[in-house]
């Protein structure tokens, strides 16, 4: 379906990958990797459209670029519909080295406005790659604790001998749980390297995060 009528071009090639890619995504039923090649494919159409003179092709890249749109916004209401039942779980697998997973872009789709509350459990939270002591773990969670003050913001911080899950849960009902916790990130090679402040910039450890909606728990 993705080869039909396309040439044989660079941009061409590439939109007939990942709309492949996309198609089949989508028979397995994996919408949410399926929609994130439809709207790839479709970006790419759209550039091999803006470069192509010949109408009759210009006519069958916009059919072909509507079928794919009207296929993956399909896809996108199905999965809004899933995430407002609660019934969405979605698994991302961070490969070793991997960039581009900063806390951010993890968790700001499930920060909405009705947020007020986020209880984050990790056994490791008090320990950092410098390997300072308690004392000074602590007083550094002191330090985080009052600058979030002036910002109107209140951290409350309870410790527990026992504490083993890896957990982040928003009071919206999302919960995010990454299998090697918070700390997921490669030590920064130096201070003026490359993702030493931008976390989507620096290489991740091999980790699992699975996301979904307290409705869904409650349903099992």
């Amino acid at each position: 379906m993705a080869k039909s009528g396309l040439g044989s071009d660079p941009e061409s090639c590439a939109a007939i990958t990942v709309l492949s890619r996309a198609v089949k995504l989508d028979e397995e039923g994996r919408y949410q990797p399926a929609l994130v090649c439809y709207q790839e494919g479709i970006d790419l159409l759209l550039q091999v459209l803006r470069g192509t003179k010949d109408p009759t092709k210009r006519s069958n890249l916009r059919k072909k670029i509507s079928s794919y749109m009207d296929r993956a916004e399909n896809i996108k209401k199905y999965l809004d519909q899933v995430k407002e039942d609660g019934k969405y779980h979605k698994q991302i697998k961070i490969e070793e080295d991997a960039t581009g997973f900063g806390y951010e872009t993890l968790f700001q789709e499930y920060l909405t406005e009705s947020v007020t509350e986020v209880w984050i459990e990790d056994p490791y939270i008090r320990q950092t790659h410098q390997g300072f002591g308690n004392v000074q773990q602590s007083s550094g969670l002191n330090e985080i604790k009052e600058s979030l003050r002036t910002h109107g913001v209140l951290l409350e911080v309870e410790y527990s001998s026992s504490l083993h899950d890896r957990e982040i849960r928003f009071n919206n009902g999302w919960v995010i749980k990454i299998g090697r916790g918070l700390d997921y990130f490669k030590r920064p090679r130096g201070q003026f390297s490359l993702g030493y402040c931008d976390f989507d910039l620096r290489p991740c450890h091999e980790t699992t995060v699975d996301i979904f909606h307290t409705k869904h728990t409650k349903q099992i």
